[in-house]
């Protein structure tokens, strides 16, 4: 459905360019105008196009230019939709006919070069857009490779002493590929490194989309040390292109990627367990129901002397880990909300149950990671992060 989803997405992104192009030209009349907004609309049409036709455009285009397409597809046209709803509701108020009360004044002198009204909201609706995609591509490019360090201590009433001062770097959502790649990708393993954590663990969407980052994405994990190793889940977006052929060269690689599955590891000579989700489904969306059924048949190898802490990539998995018992859930997916007001307003909250930080039910408890890496060249109030988690006694 993913697949799908992106291949609709793009194709609809060339009929939008060329409906505004056509709206744009309708609401401007003056030359100049018409001229740089056609410039602008045959740009983007001609990169909508080239990406529909699967042309990987960060070959031969500077990155800001491929932020600036992708803004424009996303804020350009919800701007636009806006500017183009009043411009009509403008049209129809002037075309409303008026009943005179008083005895009608000579018409104004006609001045040469000036600009009517009609010609002023004209040029708005058809420029703001735009001039808005120009200023919000820069803002992103002072964010693309920026992530911060965010920290949690968790105490657990079932953490066994042995395990007291356990140390976790949670890596989630880094998306090699088109948003992160090149000197970021050193910059995350260097400081999950740099944390000396006793465990790494991965919660899904290594890569963006393409199969082709996915050799890197693999060079990428092998360099991250923890003492006692590194166990990940798979993401949606790594399972876009090619799901099957993801697992395998994944698990070739000789990385424990746990797709319903689990594994057992010595920790402080204490023995933990990882219970790893496969991602909800082929359609990529979650299923509550099915993540239940899939979380009670782990539940089945669950070893009851040993630890558990379950890795899943959409946070509403942690609903399950609640009615199982288990502890410690870990999972990312949600971006932070990738756009909100603040942290209670925004996409996050309008999505998930569960989009940032830390949660609590009862014994069980979950931390939802923003991601290190980006998706959608865009945050608002949701920083990139890396996560480092320390478990105490409670």
């Amino acid at each position: 459905m993913d697949y799908w989803v992106h291949i609709v997405g793009q194709n609809l992104a060339v009929v939008l360019d060329i409906a505004w192009w056509l709206v744009a030209m309708r609401v401007t009349e003056k030359t100049l105008w018409r001229i740089l907004i056609s410039l602008f609309m045959a740009a983007q049409l001609c990169a909508a196009i080239l990406i529909a036709g699967d042309v990987d455009l960060s070959l031969y285009v500077p990155r800001a230019v491929l932020v600036a397409i992708m803004v424009w597809h996303v804020f350009g046209m919800v701007a636009l939709t806006g500017l183009a709803v009043l411009f009509a509701c403008f049209r129809t108020v002037r075309r409303r006919p008026r009943i005179a009360t008083v005895e009608k004044m000579p018409p104004a002198p006609m001045v040469e070069n000036s600009i009517s009204r009609r010609d002023f909201i004209g040029a708005c609706t058809a420029l703001i857009p735009p001039l808005c995609t120009f200023s919000i591509t820069g803002i992103a490019m002072g964010q693309l490779d920026k992530f911060r360090l965010r920290r949690f201590t968790l105490s657990l009433p079932s953490l066994p002493k042995a395990l007291d001062g356990l140390t976790i770097a949670h890596v989630s959502d880094v998306h090699v590929g088109e948003w992160t790649h090149g000197p970021v990708l050193k910059r995350i393993v260097d400081r999950t490194n740099a944390l000396r954590a006793d465990l790494v663990l991965v919660t899904g969407d290594l890569i963006n989309y393409e199969l082709s980052d996915l050799s890197e994405s693999i060079d990428l994990l092998k360099q991250m040390h923890g003492r006692y190793g590194l166990c990940m889940v798979e993401g949606n977006h790594d399972l876009i292109m090619n799901g099957a052929e993801f697992e395998q060269r994944v698990k070739r690689s000789g990385l424990p990627l746990l797709v319903d599955e689990t594994t057992v590891r010595e920790v402080r000579g204490y023995p933990v367990q990882f219970m790893g989700l496969r991602w909800m489904d082929s359609t990529g969306a979650p299923d509550d129901r099915k993540t239940s059924w899939q979380v009670r048949e782990l539940m089945k190898e669950r070893q009851p002397d040993a630890f558990p802490i379950f890795l899943a990539h959409h946070p509403h998995a942690f609903d399950a880990a609640i009615e199982n018992g288990l502890p410690l859930t870990l999972t990312g997916h949600t971006h932070g909300g990738q756009l909100m007001l603040d942290k209670n307003i925004g996409v996050g909250p309008a999505l998930f149950r569960y989009w940032s930080g830390f949660y609590q039910r009862g014994q069980s408890q979950l931390i939802v990671s923003n991601g290190v890496g980006n998706m959608f060249p865009i945050r608002i109030n949701a920083p990139a992060e890396l996560v480092h988690i320390t478990l105490k006694c409670a």
